[in-house]
Order: C-alpha cells, then sequence, then structure tokens
C-alpha cells in the first residue's frame, strides 16, 4: 500500500505538493550518509594526490575540495535537476529523502522553484564535470589549472549570490523552523561562499605571477 497525498510539513502551508509521501529515513541516517561518503570521498583522494610527483600540499587540498564539490554538483544537484517528482518517492530512495528533509530549510526546492532548478541545473552540468576536470589539471600541472579554477569559482560564487539574493527578494520564508533555516540554509551553503572566496585569491596571485614571470622574460629578449 503507498502512501500519497500526506500533508506535507514544508513552507508555505499552502504549498501544493500532489502525491507528497513523507520522509522515510531519520535526519541523523541522511546527514550521517551524505558526511561519511563525503569523508571517504576526500580521503581518498589526499591518499591519492600523495603519489602525484612534488605537489604541494596546497594543491592535495585543491584536489579534495574539487572531488568534493564537483561529485556534491553531479550526483547530490544533478539528481534534483532531473528527477522533479523526487517529492513522490513511495520508497527510500537515499537522493530523493536528501532534498525532502532540505527542503525544510528552503521549500524553494521541493516546489520546483524556477531560479533555483536553473542555478543548480548550470551547476550540475557545467560547473560538476570542471571540478573533475580541475582535479586532472592540478595533479597534471596543466598550464590552465589556475585559469579553470578561478572560473569555476566565480560560477559558484555567483550561483551562491543569486540562490540568496533571490530568497531575500521573495521574502526569506521558505525555512520550517529556526534550527533548519540556520541548519540548512546557512551553514550547508557557506562553505561555497568562503572556500571558493579563498581560491579565487590563491589563483588570482599565480596568475599574476605567471604574468610578471613572462613579461619579465620578454622585455629582456
Amino acid at each position: 500500500m503507498t502512501i500519497q497525498g500526506e500533508a506535507h510539513p514544508y513552507v508555505p502551508q499552502d504549498l501544493k505538493l500532489p502525491g507528497f509521501v513523507p520522509i522515510f529515513l531519520s535526519q541523523s541516517h541522511i546527514v550521517g550518509v551524505y558526511g561519511g561518503s563525503s569523508f571517504l570521498v576526500v580521503l581518498f583522494m589526499w591518499i591519492l594526490s600523495g603519489f602525484v610527483p612534488k605537489i604541494s600540499k596546497t594543491d592535495r587540498v585543491l584536489m579534495c575540495w574539487w572531488i568534493f564539490t564537483g561529485l556534491t554538483h553531479m550526483v547530490l544537484e544533478g539528481y534534483f535537476v532531473f528527477t522533479p517528482d523526487f517529492y513522490k518517492k513511495t520508497t527510500p530512495v537515499y537522493l530523493a529523502e536528501v532534498w525532502k528533509e532540505y527542503s525544510k530549510g528552503d521549500s524553494r526546492y521541493v516546489g520546483r522553484d524556477a531560479g533555483v532548478v536553473s542555478v543548480e541545473g548550470i551547476t550540475a552540468v557545467i560547473e560538476g564535470p570542471a571540478c573533475l576536470l580541475a582535479v586532472y589539471a592540478i595533479a597534471n600541472k596543466k598550464a590552465y589549472r589556475h585559469v579553470l579554477q578561478l572560473s569555476i569559482c566565480l560560477g559558484q560564487l555567483y550561483g551562491t549570490a543569486v540562490y540568496f539574493i533571490t530568497a531575500i527578494l521573495e521574502g526569506d520564508n521558505f525555512s520550517t523552523s529556526p534550527f533548519y533555516y540556520y541548519a540548512y540554509y546557512v551553514f550547508a551553503n557557506h562553505f561555497w561562499v568562503w572556500i571558493p572566496t579563498l581560491i579565487v585569491i590563491h589563483c588570482w596571485k599565480n596568475i599574476c605571477a605567471a604574468v610578471k614571470v613572462h613579461e619579465q622574460k620578454t622585455k629582456t629578449r
């Protein structure tokens, strides 16, 4: 027997979600699986990057970040973008459960807000694969690695800015409680503000240094 048409816990209460099925998994299960799998991915990349010849610790950390954020974009956010009926799943599909849980902090996800779907779509389809390319570029010391990372970070910062600004313009009232607002909407997203900012500064310095060296060599010819 399937459970459909249940009352949902999201804000606003009159949000239309025909066929909504309540969450099967507990919050601790959902967060624990995501946290554990993310840790294993980062640990794997940290160990793997140790076999790259003459690589700095900074680049190893960057590889860990890019594999983590790249898979998050492609797998987690990609599922959201291409599964509009995730809230109707009648079996405990983990990725669907993630978004039903996260929507307690931002109901624009379960409500399929056009702006959120657009931002997440670009993030999943373009930025996700670009993050994995950044891992490859750093490991192989490709000349374009700093430009690539800078471009991805600017895209992430732009997407995050649009995400928060549109929420403010629409009233910033999409969370079921202050806990979900700060735990999901604020805390879960703040990493994509300060980490890309630091990487932008890092890449900017390296690009400027490379240009300066090139110009000095040009002058001495």
